[in-house]
């Protein structure tokens, strides 16, 4: 439990469920699934239909960039970085909804 009575899933499903961090999660997941397929059938290998996914979610995916090389580490670091991203901006847009709370008193 965390010092208002909230556990941290409850807190983190709270900002996942903003709208503009489920946008943000459906933007990732389209770009993802693009570059899946289009590195799927780009017969050359030299696709790098992956950076834009990658982009798309940094600076998290960036650093798990370290994984091992494989596909799957690729798709971890972006689903990743993509929930952690999307919570920073779920955060943010219900404090700027909210509006300044009572501040300091000059």
């Amino acid at each position: 439990m965390t010092g208002s009575g909230r556990s941290l899933l409850h807190r983190l499903r709270h900002v996942l469920g903003d709208v503009v961090a489920l946008v943000y999660l459906a933007i990732c997941a389209v770009l993802t699934v693009w570059a899946v397929v289009v590195s799927v059938y780009d017969s050359s290998g030299e696709s790098m239909a992956g950076v834009i996914p990658l982009l798309a979610t940094a600076p998290v995916s960036l650093v798990l960039l370290v994984l091992p090389d494989h596909a799957a580490m690729l798709v971890l670091a972006i689903a990743l970085g993509a929930v952690v991203n999307a919570a920073v901006i779920g955060w943010c847009s219900r404090a700027l909804r909210r509006g300044p709370g009572p501040g300091p008193k000059p």
